[in-house]
């Protein structure tokens, strides 16, 4: 009686302990959220228009566009620390070019969602400066390096990274190897967004959105089944954790 008290005693402590296995388990629900969230801000966004940026719409894109920025991170560290050693090389230049993309969207979102609002009656030709960083449109005001940067991001973060980090997820086969098939498929159509109006062409983020809640679903969804061993001499069984590849 005194030996099963103890063993559950050591179950529930192990299932209360924070491990490095838990905690990338715990982001796929991070890169799950990311994803769907990327979908739904297409569906919600108001034109990048100077009216629509005082409008609650606006305010509430954008603030999921922050979470979504923080979520990736979460999420796509946790994918690449599932799959470090069968990934490579291809995978860590991969990571770190996605990752980008993801810290310097959270920028941007950041402020659209709080400065743009703030700056719209009283500097609109700066705002609207700013929303022709996503339309493309000819900027009345110098933003220095702004442009550039938001070009980066797409190119060398998105494009190129989720390339990376997709072919390299795919040939790891440690995660659906579709699903980093889908990411690097993602990453490289927006290359057709100048065949499509803005804002149709937000049509082509939902590939990318289902990549990362697919990749989030199977990281989250993996078991590791406990494992019971009996120390010699004491009667109580060792716990310890098993993790399929």
């Amino acid at each position: 009686m005194n030996t099963t008290r103890q063993t559950a005693v050591i179950t529930k402590e192990s299932k209360m302990k924070i491990t490095p296995s838990r905690l990338i388990r715990w982001s796929g629900l991070s890169a799950m959220a990311a994803g769907i969230l990327f979908i739904a801000i297409q569906t919600i966004h108001p034109r990048d228009i100077l009216s629509s940026v005082t409008t609650t719409p606006w305010a509430i894109a954008h603030y999921m566009g922050v979470a979504m920025g923080l979520l990736g991170l979460l999420g796509i560290a946790g994918i690449y620390a599932r799959q470090v050693e069968e990934a490579g090389w291809l995978g860590l230049v991969g990571y770190l070019l996605f990752s980008l993309f993801f810290a310097l969207n959270l920028a941007f979102q950041f402020i659209e969602a709080f400065i743009s609002p703030v700056l719209a009656a009283e500097a609109p030709r700066f705002v609207v400066s700013l929303l022709g960083v996503v339309t493309s449109a000819p900027s009345e005001i110098n933003l220095g390096a702004l442009p550039a940067i938001y070009l980066l991001t797409g190119f060398v973060g998105y494009i190129l990274g989720g390339l990376l980090f997709g072919i390299a997820t795919f040939r790891a086969g440690v995660l659906p190897r579709w699903a980093g098939g889908l990411l690097a498929i993602a990453a490289v159509s927006v290359v057709a967004a100048p065949l499509l109006s803005h804002p149709l062409d937000r049509i082509l983020a939902v590939p990318m959105g289902l990549a990362l809640a697919w990749l989030g679903y199977a990281l989250w969804s993996e078991r590791r089944a406990p494992v019971s061993a009996v120390v010699p001499g004491s009667g109580i069984p060792k716990l310890g954790q098993t993790g399929a590849k």
